[in-house]
């Protein structure tokens, strides 16, 4: 009875997208979906203030991609448990994906997640739509050592961008550098940066976060040129392309003293 009353109000609700992130596009060039953090276990409703953590990089990738006709909605999950094995937060956004294929045609997706979010964009991957994964401090745990361990082969032909700061007490970098590891030897196009003294919600460097977020996405949907940076993390061996120090300022963006 226990499962039921943790898993069961979830299960009679359905996923959405949320209204076009900045306003809705005449012409529809490529989508980002927006994937907030969740909770391990939990019935409960979706949470609002990690819908509203996810807004900002959403925003950002929106301006930028302004040009392309690049839309970004927020995934609404039915509720805010991975809960298990039943990995609700992964299975919405495959539906979220496959919502966005239904609605805009035949365009490229971006995946954004963070935290939980950024592990349900790391499982959804494999839609042939999907053509970039930004994962944001993921959530990757290894309690269970006689487990599978997380799935790297559907992001083979995606590009994927790792985030993660090095003071994150909520999720662990040295998880996602493994996960990197990982993934790197299926896919070559997998890098990883590192965020010094930051935390889990990637608040005190959060403008060099977007700004790198935005260049990968749109390089990686429109083959727009990506910074020095990208492109050396993306080319390096590992550990360096997996170990890339994110430095200040990055994409000109501006500092606040």
């Amino acid at each position: 009875m226990a499962h039921f009353a943790l898993v069961g109000p979830s299960e009679t609700r359905r996923p959405r997208l949320g209204r076009p992130v900045g306003g809705s596009r005449p012409a529809v060039g490529g989508v980002v979906l927006l994937l907030p953090d969740g909770e391990p276990s939990s019935g409960r409703r979706a949470s609002a203030r990690a819908h509203l953590g996810v807004l900002p990089v959403g925003r950002a990738l929106v301006r930028a991609g302004r040009a392309e006709g690049l839309v970004g909605h927020v995934v609404r999950y039915r509720g805010r448990g991975w809960n298990g094995a039943d990995a609700e937060l992964a299975a919405d956004a495959g539906w979220a994906v496959a919502e966005a294929v239904r609605r805009y045609g035949d365009v490229p997706v971006c995946l954004v997640g963070h935290g939980m979010g950024a592990r349900a964009a790391l499982r959804a991957a494999g839609h042939d739509a999907v053509g970039a994964v930004v994962a944001l401090a993921p959530w990757l745990p290894e309690d269970d050592v006689a487990a599978e361990p997380e799935p790297v082969r559907q992001l083979a032909g995606r590009r994927v961008l790792i985030v993660h700061g090095t003071n994150d007490a909520r999720t662990d970098p040295e998880l996602s550098f493994r996960f990197a590891a990982r993934a790197k030897k299926t896919n070559r196009e997998t890098c990883r940066f590192e965020v010094h003294s930051d935390g889990h919600a990637l608040r005190q460097y959060a403008a060099e976060v977007q700004a790198l977020a935005a260049d990968f996405a749109l390089g990686a949907l429109f083959a727009r040129p990506v910074a020095r940076p990208v492109t050396d993390a993306l080319a390096a061996p590992p550990p360096l392309g997996l170990r890339m120090p994110l430095a200040v300022g990055f994409g000109g963006s501006p500092r606040r003293l």
